[in-house]
């Protein structure tokens, strides 16, 4: 940016502010991105992370030593490779060592490194012990044979590599996440030997598809034996595009009655889970729960104890339940950002990491060979001078013995070079025996057969090819152990309603004429002692449960619904309908109906139209209600009646003129809503002039009477006296006798 540098009258570089700051700025992004926040490709770490690895290895701290203070590990950390926090660096480090937060810890830890429950509550670096795992010797193996380049420390006083030489793809087996600027990763997870067999397969055959590859990575693998519920589906996408989530769930098993958990997902806290359990058992939302227990131990990790209130209670549903509203059930991000071995960030698939992982490792092990047959032709070189050295020992000792600077006359007299004079001089006087000559002949042999064989690999992508699958088998099956985390097909969770919830009582509905409802327990209320208001009488009523949902269905066909348990007392006159809902003008609730999903009602209109509607048809949570029934001009909306028996029962109607009719209710369509069709039939200009309609409607079944007052007077029939008045639908129908045409009351009774 020198070229928008000015100098000013005092000599004082300036810039645009604008300038400045955008550079600033793009300077700390790539800074973060680059050397804080994403891993990189070839060995799977973020810096911290691999300067932690490489500092423990450089004090020692290998797997089979001694363990030692954590504090001296992030001293040397900070103090040498990464001038940054110590409390940051050594949550890095704690991290590595919790073998409930990495698949495959890198760092053995002793003292408290925090719990699956708190996994922050580790203690101090000054308390806490650490040496590196036996699983970090596949990053540093092959670390001082050539394999990786070195770049200056912070303070360019040491070398520090750049990357550690993974033996294995370390990116996929622990998975990692971070934030960068205007990026973040979060990789998973995987099975070493699953990704291991992955690799071979690619290794084998570099046309090798994403679904095949998926035959041996099935899915992520974490750190514990919580179910993976992602559908199949939605896993391939997942590996095809880099992105995506996974869902993991909770497994429980039944012992006496009581619930057991024995696995969470991932980094999710025994304790928060109960917490959540506790809050909704005191919010009144988990009826069915009696009683929670954390009997975790040793020997049990997880084990949570959910005591159901009976056995009575549907295990299934309550766990489905806390699946859907706790973290028994967890959705975990996936985005696979990595840095590239070109050096820049990219979200990549399942086969680009494998393949370009592959590649870092053909290139780290051609670069190992390399570095041994440099290594060989070094000591050849000085094998050729020392033979030489040999075969004229006495020469070589008489120029040692009589020349101030025997070196160069060495060089110019048996034409050797430098460093193989410097060989000679440095043979001590007992190392001048036959028997020396002859091992170094016969080292010098080895070293040509290895050399050759050296060659022969470098020459060969085939071979080295070869050579790698052994050792990822190898490894694999040194390091690797079986699946935790078991991938399964299950339903989605879904959490229970309100109605669900709330304990099953008895319950009788009552409407008024004027639209006042409340609810008294029990189904043996007596409707007519019941206290109304001035002008106000009883109209309708429903039975059920208290955690039922109730139905009103008003006088222009529009159903409306509340659930029974938040309706007031009966022991108050109750509450105006128009309180809660939002009916047209004019318009007057006629009946309230209760019942199960699939029980079905007769909805009529005094014009003789009408049709047969299950419950769930009516249910809706709009205030301004929903559209049931289409009522004429002219008409109005008959009660609503319930159907007993779909098979065996009967339609009665009577119109204000005294015609009866009796029909089968097979006869009458079952809809979601709609008009209907005719169920008596009345002369239209009749119905116009409004001098007939139909006054009462009903369904009968098994021992039910009809009950027809005329005044005083009333008649009781039953379903074969009434056999007399059955009709084809839509008929007129027949007169009642003499006396009871002048219909002021009918009622059913059983």
């Amino acid at each position: 940016m020198a070229e928008n540098l000015e100098l000013n009258d005092e000599g004082i570089e300036q810039q645009a502010l604008h300038v400045f700051t955008e550079k600033a700025y793009l300077d700390y992004s790539m800074y973060v991105i680059l050397d804080r926040a994403l891993p990189h490709i070839g060995d799977g770490l973020k810096p911290v992370q691999r300067r932690i690895i490489y500092a423990m290895s450089e004090l020692g701290l290998s797997a089979s030593s001694k363990h030692k203070k954590s504090a001296r590990t992030v001293g040397d950390v900070l103090g040498k490779f990464h001038p940054h926090g110590d409390t940051a660096c050594y949550e890095a480090m704690v991290l590595m060592a919790q073998d409930f937060s990495y698949r495959y810890p890198l760092i053995d830890g002793q003292g408290n490194f925090g719990s699956p429950d708190d996994p922050k509550s580790f203690a101090a670096m000054r308390y806490t012990e650490s040496r590196l795992s036996a699983f970090s010797k596949l990053l540093l193996q092959e670390l001082g044979q050539g394999t990786v380049d070195w770049v200056a420390n912070f303070d360019g006083t040491m070398q520090e590599p750049s990357l550690l030489p993974a033996r294995l793809p370390h990116i996929l087996l622990n998975g990692t996440t971070g934030i960068a600027v205007g990026m973040a990763t979060d990789l998973l997870p995987h099975n070493c030997r699953e990704v291991a067999q992955a690799c071979v397969r690619l290794l084998e055959n570099s046309r090798t598809t994403l679904d095949q590859l998926l035959e041996q990575v099935k899915g992520p693998d974490y750190p514990t034996d919580a179910e993976i519920i992602t559908p199949v589906e939605e896993l391939r996408n997942l590996y095809e595009t880099g992105r995506g989530s996974i869902r993991m769930r909770a497994v429980y098993e039944r012992e006496e009655g009581d619930i057991i958990v024995t696995a969470l997902p991932h980094q999710v806290s025994g304790a928060r889970v109960l917490e959540q359990i506790a809050q909704q058992m005191l919010a009144k939302k988990l009826p069915m729960i009696d009683d929670l227990r954390d009997e975790s131990d040793h020997e049990n990790p997880t084990r949570l104890v959910i005591v159901p209130r009976s056995n009575r209670v549907d295990v299934d549903a309550i766990m489905g339940h806390l699946f859907a509203t706790t973290d028994l059930e967890k959705t975990y991000r996936v985005n696979m950002n990595m840095i590239g071995t070109n050096g820049k960030p990219q979200v990549k698939n399942l086969k680009q990491i494998l393949q370009e992982w592959i590649a870092f490792r053909i290139s780290t092990v051609r670069r190992r060979f390399e570095w041994q047959l440099d290594k060989v032709n070094k000591r050849l070189h000085i094998l050729e001078g020392l033979l030489i050295a040999y075969l004229n020992l006495d020469e070589v000792i008489r120029i040692i013995r009589s020349e101030d600077e025997p070196k160069p006359v060495l060089i110019k007299t048996f034409k050797i070079s430098e460093i193989q004079a410097d060989a000679i001089l440095d043979t001590r006087l007992r190392h001048l025996a036959k028997l020396e000559e002859m091992k170094i002949q016969q080292e010098q042999q080895e070293l040509s057969e290895e050399k050759q064989g050296l060659k022969k690999l470098l020459g060969s992508e085939r071979r080295i090819k070869t050579l790698i699958k052994n050792e990822i088998l190898e490894d694999a099956e040194a390091y690797g152990d079986d699946r935790r985390s078991p991938i399964v097909s299950r339903d989605a969770a879904r959490a229970l309603d309100e109605t669900d919830l709330m304990p099953s009582e008895t319950l009788t509905v009552v409407l008024s004429t004027r639209g006042w409802v409340r609810a008294a327990k029990g189904h043996d209320i007596d409707v007519k002692a019941l206290n109304y208001k001035s002008g106000d009488a009883f109209q309708s009523l429903a039975q059920g449960k208290s955690n039922q949902s109730v139905v009103f269905i008003d006088s222009n066909g529009r159903s409306y619904t509340l659930a029974a348990h938040s309706l007031p007392s009966a022991r108050s006159q109750g509450e105006p309908l128009t309180g809660r809902f939002k009916p047209a003008a004019g318009a007057e609730f006629i009946s309230c109906l209760m019942g199960g999903n699939d029980d079905l009602f007769m909805l009529s209109s005094s014009h003789g139209y009408g049709f047969v509607c299950r419950f769930e048809d009516m249910l809706t949570r709009n205030k301004n209600g929903k559209a049931l029934i289409s009522i004429s001009k002219g008409a109005s909306m008959m009660p609503a009646s319930a159907i007993n028996d779909k098979e065996n029962g009967v339609v009665v109607s009577i119109t204000s003129e005294g015609y009866i009719g009796l029909l089968d209710i097979n006869a009458i369509p079952q809809l979601s809503k709609g008009k209907g069709n005719k169920i008596q039939g009345i002369p239209p200009r009749r119905l116009k002039s409004g001098e007939e309609s139909i006054s009462f409607i009903a369904c009968l079944s098994g021992s039910q009477k009809l009950v027809v007052h005329a005044g005083k007077k009333y008649k009781s029939m039953t379903l074969r006296e009434l056999e007399e008045y059955r009709i084809e639908r839509g008929k007129r129908g027949r007169k009642l006798p003499r006396g009871y045409q002048n219909v002021s009351a009918v009622k059913v009774v059983d």
